[in-house]
């Protein structure tokens, strides 16, 4: 488990590649650290703001490979929406870091959880459009990495959920984590991997292996334990499906199986 004194660290190495990059014109904490709201289980997000005319994947993909070689990041997921990318990675000792990247002329909060730590927005707060509500899970692409990398931020999530008290909220995260290595599962065997389309054609000794997924109560410990059974799976459908860096995200989530 990462402290609070390596996320710091991150903060400020990331905020030092902005300053020396001239391409980097603004940048912002979001989340619950953006609002003081945060606690050592909450992961890092900084989103940053793009110069007019710079492809801002070109410079995110730069960053990756800054993150991935110097920092031993593992990237997990891409999000685009609307005018912004966001990508999130794993670094040592399960630290999270969701780093987005936007157009200057597009950025500005998305939400009140929003502090700018240099540059500008590109709007006044009367400005900024209201964040509609999506649904209960994000959506995941049929693509085996995808499905994997979202799995296991939901199983960070449900993690941080326990230790908080919110128990119900892990319930949720627990399951998302166990559709995710049941979603997985079906790819790599020619099923449907949406909306549990394929589950019921899974062969037993598959499914067999989801047996102690199912939350049995909300109490932690019984939370816990359907949280190890559904990381195992996820690892083990990672590792059927040949992914890269299933190995080393199944040894920096080790306390969770």
């Amino acid at each position: 488990m990462f402290t609070v004194e390596q996320r710091n660290a991150l903060r400020a190495r990331m905020l030092q590649l902005a300053e020396a990059d001239e391409r980097v014109v603004a940048g912002a904490a979001v989340g619950s650290l953006a609002v003081g709201s945060g606690d050592r289980f909450s992961d890092l997000d900084l989103t940053f703001g793009i110069a007019d005319g710079v492809p801002v994947a070109h410079v995110l993909d730069g960053w990756t490979r800054m993150l991935t070689e110097e920092l031993d990041a593992v990237q997990l997921a891409d999000l685009k929406a609307g005018p912004t990318i966001y990508r999130v990675f794993l670094l040592p000792d399960a630290l999270q870091f969701d780093l987005s990247m936007t157009s200057a002329t597009e950025f500005r909060p998305a939400g009140p959880r929003f502090q700018l730590l240099f540059g500008k927005t590109a709007a006044d707060e009367s400005e900024v459009p209201r964040r509609s509500q999506g649904g209960l899970f994000i959506p995941t692409p049929p693509v085996a990495g995808e499905i994997f990398g979202w799995g296991v931020i939901y199983a960070l999530h449900a993690r941080a959920c326990i230790e908080r008290g919110r128990v119900w909220q892990a319930e949720h995260y627990v399951g998302a984590v166990r559709d995710h290595a049941l979603s997985l599962a079906c790819l790599q065997r020619g099923l449907p991997a949406v909306q549990a389309r394929g589950y019921d054609q899974l062969p037993p000794e598959t499914l067999a292996g989801f047996d102690r997924t199912h939350v049995a109560s909300v109490e932690p410990d019984a939370l816990r334990r359907a949280l190890a059974a559904s990381a195992l799976a996820l690892f083990n459908e990672g590792a059927e499906a040949d992914l890269p860096d299933v190995d080393v995200v199944a040894e920096r989530l080790a306390e969770l199986h």
